[in-house]
């Protein structure tokens, strides 16, 4: 089992984000700015979806992987660290989700 995490991930993602394009797939999305690297995730998100409804495991796992590493650029370029969206989910399954959800609609 790995011990690979999703800090792991966003230090990567952070390092390679300095490099030059050329030299790096994460830099050139950086580079290129958030619109292109948000439509990047959500071409990763939809494959993921397609993966998930045609149960082949294996391409969920990739595409899964995908939308992580993506989902992770994005925070990059928008300077949002891991650790805000790890407090939100916390903060959100201190209560059921559907309490949760009820809130959110009358705050």
């Amino acid at each position: 089992m790995s011990e690979f995490t999703l800090s792991d991930l966003e230090t990567i993602v952070a390092t390679r984000a300095k490099a030059a394009p050329e030299d790096s797939w994460t830099a050139k999305l950086v580079a290129a700015g958030q619109r292109k690297a948000a439509k990047k995730l959500g071409e990763e998100a939809v494959e993921a979806v397609i993966a998930a409804i045609s149960e082949d495991r294996k391409n969920l796992v990739d595409e899964s992987a995908d939308l992580l590493y993506h989902l992770m650029v994005v925070l990059n370029i928008a300077a949002i660290p891991l650790q805000d969206v790890m407090d939100e989910l916390a903060r959100r399954t201190s209560q059921s989700g559907l309490q949760e959800k009820a809130n959110r609609q009358n705050p």
